[in-house]
Formats: structure tokens, sequence, C-alpha cells
């Protein structure tokens, strides 16, 4: 393949679409606040806990692929499959770790509006980057890729 065609050629770099997730949630909620969670109710923590989890699947993921020698960048060309730390078990840890940020956003700030970015956000992941990603690495490493796939599910 040539270096510029080496890639999965998503349609929007996976942080660029969380961070308008994010905006776009926030932003709403700033226009027409929208709580979903009951006002005893002291999930603060709760949230915390599930966005520090998020971080650190992220961020395990993250180490995991450049250790191995890998690209994390969705514009750089994917190196080798990653079947070590948390892609034993999903073949997308770093989408994972955005999507229960996003869930452990909406908790700690009690916005409803950030939990309805969800499903607009992962459509765009799981169309306009996973399907992208999944086809490259197809037909990048052939047999190898699909013995992965095989052997991992996609999400968990």
């Amino acid at each position: 393949m040539a270096d510029e065609a080496d890639t999965a050629q998503v349609v929007i770099r996976p942080p660029i679409a969380w961070g308008l997730a994010v905006m776009a949630g926030l932003a709403l909620d700033w226009l027409a606040p929208l709580p979903f969670l009951p006002a005893d109710l002291s999930a603060g923590w709760l949230g915390a806990m599930v966005f520090i989890f998020a971080l650190a699947l992220f961020a395990w993921a993250i180490m995991t692929m450049t250790r191995a020698g890998s690209n994390v960048p969705t514009n750089r060309p994917t190196t080798t499959i990653v079947e070590s730390g948390p892609y034993r078990f999903t073949r997308n840890p770093i989408y994972l770790g955005m999507f229960l940020g996003l869930i452990g956003l909406a908790i700690i700030f009690d916005n409803l509006w950030l939990l309805m970015t969800l499903a607009p956000f992962a459509l765009v992941i799981r169309y306009g980057v996973v399907a992208r990603e999944e086809a490259y690495l197809d037909r990048k490493f052939g047999n190898e890729y699909r013995g992965y796939r095989s052997r991992v599910r996609r999400w968990l």
C-alpha cells in the first residue's frame, strides 16, 4: 500500500468526535438543563469512578499499542496486530474507554444531554471509524487479522 493510502481513511478522528460530543452535551445542558438523576442522589463519586476507569482503559490501550510498535492515530498506518493488554478482551478498547468516559461525565454533571450524545457518537465510531478500520486491517493483514477477529469480540 502506498503511504497515503495506508490508513483506514476514517470519516473523523475519534478524539475530535469525542470532543464534539462532549461540547454538544455541555452546550445543550447550558441552554436547557436536563438532569436525569434523583435530586437526593449524590452520584458524583460514581461518575468520577466510571470516568477514571474509562481514562485508565484508554491509557492502557494506548500504551499497549505504542509498546507493540504500532501507531495509535487513525491517520497513520497500522504496523501490527496487537493482541496483548486490553486487546485480549476487546478489539476496540480505546473507543470503549471513550464511550465510558461520556457516561462518566454524564453522571458527574447529571446531564442527560451528554448521555444522549452517546448514541450519535457511537454510530459515528461504529460505522465511520471501526467499519473502515476493520476493512483496512483485513486488506493489510489478511488471515492474521481474521484470526484475531475470530478470537476477540469487537466490543465485549
